[in-house]
C-alpha cells in the first residue's frame, strides 16, 4: 500500500527516531561486508566477499574473503584459478563447492563482457551467476558508492516487526522501503538493522527486554521474547 501525506510523514518520523536510537547502541560490531569494504574499497572485493557471505556466518566470511583476495586480488587472477583451488581457499564457507564454481564463472564473465570491471548498474549485476538483489545492492553501495537499499533477512524481519512494511519477501520489503525510507537513511538503516538482527532482534525469541526501540516497536509477529 502506498502511503501519502500525513501517513507517510508519520512513518518517516518513526523511521528517523529508530535509526537515531539504534545508532547509539554500542558493541554490536560491523557486518562482514562493511569490514571487507573498509579494508579494500573495491567493487571486485565487495562482490567476492558478498558471494562468499551467502548462508555463511560473518566470522567465517571475513577470513575466507581475505584469503581469496590475497591469492586473487584482481579479476584476472580469479579467472585463472580452478574451482577446486577456490573451494579449498574459501572453506569452510557454506556451499563452498558451489561458490567456488560460481566465483570463477563470475570472473570469466567480467573479463569477457565487462573488460574485467565490476558493473555499476543493477541490471548488469543481476545477470552474473549467483547474484541477487541483496548482493547487487551491496556492490553498488559499498563497492561503487552508489546509493542503494540492501534488504537481507534481518532488514526484512525487523522492518515488518516495526510495522514499517507488511510484506512476505525481502524483495517486496525493498520496494516498499524505497517509497517510505528517506534516501539519506538507506545506508545506515541497512547497517544498523543487520547488526541489531544478529544480536538483539533475532529471528526466534528476540531480546525485547534489552531493545533500544522497544517503545517504538509494535512487535508484529513476535510470539515469544526474552
Amino acid at each position: 500500500m502506498t502511503l501519502r501525506g500525513a501517513a507517510l510523514r508519520a512513518v518517516q518520523v518513526r523511521m528517523r527516531r529508530v535509526v537515531r536510537a539504534l545508532s547509539r547502541v554500542e558493541g554490536l560490531g560491523d557486518p562482514a561486508m562493511t569490514r571487507v569494504a573498509a579494508r579494500k574499497r573495491d567493487p571486485f572485493a565487495v562482490l567476492v566477499g558478498t558471494v562468499i557471505s551467502l548462508r555463511t556466518r560473518d566470522e567465517v566470511t571475513l577470513p575466507a574473503a581475505d584469503r581469496l583476495l590475497a591469492l586473487a586480488p584482481r579479476v584476472e587472477d580469479l579467472a585463472r584459478l580452478s574451482p577446486e583451488r577456490i573451494q579449498r581457499v574459501i572453506y569452510p564457507a557454506g556451499f563452498y563447492r558451489t561458490k567456488g564454481r560460481t566465483l570463477r564463472r563470475i570472473a570469466r564473465i567480467l573479463l569477457e563482457r565487462h573488460g574485467g570491471r565490476v558493473p555499476d548498474r543493477m541490471e548488469d549485476l543481476l545477470l552474473l551467476p549467483g547474484v541477487g538483489r541483496k548482493t547487487a545492492n551491496l556492490v553498488l553501495l559499498l563497492g561503487h558508492g552508489i546509493p542503494a537499499l540492501c534488504v537481507d533477512t534481518h532488514v526484512h524481519r525487523i522492518s515488518n516487526r516495526l510495522g514499517f512494511v507488511s510484506t512476505r519477501t525481502p524483495d517486496r520489503t525493498e520496494t516498499i522501503l524505497r517509497e517510505r525510507l528517506p534516501a539519506e537513511l538507506w545506508f545506515s538503516y541497512n547497517e544498523l538493522l543487520v547488526r541489531y538482527g544478529k544480536r538483539i532482534c533475532t529471528p526466534l525469541s528476540p531480546r525485547c527486554s534489552a531493545c533500544a526501540v522497544v517503545t517504538d516497536c509494535p512487535r508484529i509477529g513476535v510470539a515469544r521474547s526474552r
